[in-house]
């Protein structure tokens, strides 16, 4: 068979021994009959986890050839796919291992970053056609007014940065990744404003999303990050990148 091209959807996780056998054989099973035009693989990347998640994602590793496994020391969401999209696929994804958005757009994001019309595709909750069940409202009135804040500092198109659902083609990842700092939860929006200054495509696509009342997200700590990542990027940090593009 031809395939169009090959994908690494990296799933990060810390902690997640209650949801990952299931989780990941939910995708799995998705993958199987979904994504037949794509080589896909499974990268399971345990950044910091103290109970038995690594232990688990091992036997998960053992049962299909679809599925790998890393492991890092230290936490950090933005840490965990610097290591994992380190590999040779074409098309890089990560999605959050609670799988809160419907698969059915996995497909939709990997054949938009295939087309070569766009170098990232980001599933949002912010935009029109998107639909969000079961988020409470002070998590609703963060997303917004971070996704107001962002905005507004750097006149970027797209409007949700932290949705856990993205594509990226691996020559935006060759570029970006050296360039991002963060190593966090602000990884996210870090890589998309820099994309965007640097006049790389990006495609936001509505997603439909089940928020997971079990997160152990904190969000004010989240929030209160971002805003620290967002005041370094525009006090300095995207001029640093400039020059070191200029330089290259």
């Amino acid at each position: 068979m031809t395939y169009k091209s090959s994908v690494d959807i990296v799933l990060p996780v810390l902690n997640e021994q209650d949801v990952l056998t299931v989780s990941v054989s939910r995708l799995l099973k998705f993958c199987s009959e979904e994504m037949v035009s794509y080589n896909w693989k499974i990268i399971i990347a345990d950044n910091g986890s103290t109970d038995e998640t690594y232990n688990i994602a091992k036997e998960i590793e053992l049962d299909s050839k679809n599925v790998n496994v890393i492991k890092l020391p230290q936490k950090g969401r933005g840490r965990a796919l610097k290591k994992a999209w380190q590999s040779d696929s074409r098309i890089k994804v990560y999605m959050d291992i609670d799988l809160s958005t419907d698969l059915k757009y996995l497909p939709i994001i990997c054949d938009h970053v295939y087309s070569k019309k766009y170098d990232i595709a980001i599933g949002s909750r912010l935009i029109k056609g998107s639909k969000v069940v079961g988020r409470t409202l002070k998590r609703e009135i963060i997303s917004r007014g971070y996704s107001l804040i962002f905005r507004t500092l750097f006149w970027v198109p797209f409007r949700d940065a932290q949705c856990g659902f993205k594509a990226i083609s691996s020559e935006t990842v060759e570029t970006l990744l050296p360039l991002v700092d963060d190593n966090g939860w602000f990884f996210d929006t870090e890589l998309l404003i820099l994309a965007n200054k640097l006049g790389y495509k990006i495609k936001e696509v509505p997603i439909y999303w089940v928020d997971d009342p079990n997160s152990s997200v904190n969000i004010i700590g989240t929030a209160w990050n971002d805003i620290k990542g967002l005041a370094r990027l525009k006090f300095g940090g995207i001029n640093k990148v400039k020059k070191q593009m200029e330089l290259n």
